[in-house]
């Protein structure tokens, strides 16, 4: 093994869906970085099949950083709880996760005004309104991909919370439009992420 490779870190993809190495946050395409892609759903052709709520087949802190986008929402509530532990167990000491969901404070207000299905945002796989953020987007579902349903949903002070309670020592929440970005870090903070979104 050279230098190179021992030097190499691992993060975790989990629900990463098709591969694409434009998925990633641009600081972990790189040659420090190695992804290993998590996906429940075998026809997108992961590295592991697995569901995030039972991980059983990444050993327990074996990887340096997880990056989770827009995947706790698609699970019950009591779940989440189930998941962000299997996080934070596959994580090594000093690791740290990045959790992506939709923020439903900031797409409350579309609501309020009675926009339920006028489009807020274009996304790459199009319009996406309000009842898409709170139950998922509609056109996969129709054509039959339950698993793109919402059945949870967070604020920024409810995910900091969930982080918090499956142990992470310290929570960073952000904000940008329509999402909520979360960085947990397990164990002491060495070095704190400066990752813009």
């Amino acid at each position: 093994m050279d230098v190179a490779e021992q030097q190499q870190h691992i993060i975790l993809h989990v629900g990463c869906g098709r591969y694409n190495p434009h998925k990633l946050p641009e600081p972990f395409r790189t040659a420090n970085w190695r992804e290993v892609r998590l996906d429940l759903d075998p026809d997108v052709a992961p590295d592991i099949i697995a569901s995030i709520t039972d991980m059983a087949a990444v050993p327990s802190q074996s990887v340096d950083a997880l990056w989770s986008a827009q995947n706790l929402e698609h699970l019950f509530a009591h779940e989440v709880p189930v998941a962000l532990k299997e996080f934070y167990r596959v994580l090594k000491p000093g690791g740290f996760a990045i959790v992506n969901v939709p923020d439903l404070q900031d797409i409350s207000q579309y609501i309020v005004d009675d926009q339920l299905e006028e489009p807020a945002y274009q996304s790459a796989d199009g319009p996406i309104s309000p009842i898409d953020v709170l139950f998922g987007h509609r056109p996969p579902i129709a054509k039959g991909n339950h698993f793109m349903a919402h059945k949870t949903g967070f604020t920024a002070k409810s995910l900091r919370k969930k982080l918090e309670e499956a142990g992470f020592a310290e929570v960073d929440v952000n904000k940008t439009r329509f999402n909520l970005w979360a960085i947990g870090y397990k164990g002491p903070v060495r070095q704190k992420l400066s990752i813009c979104f």
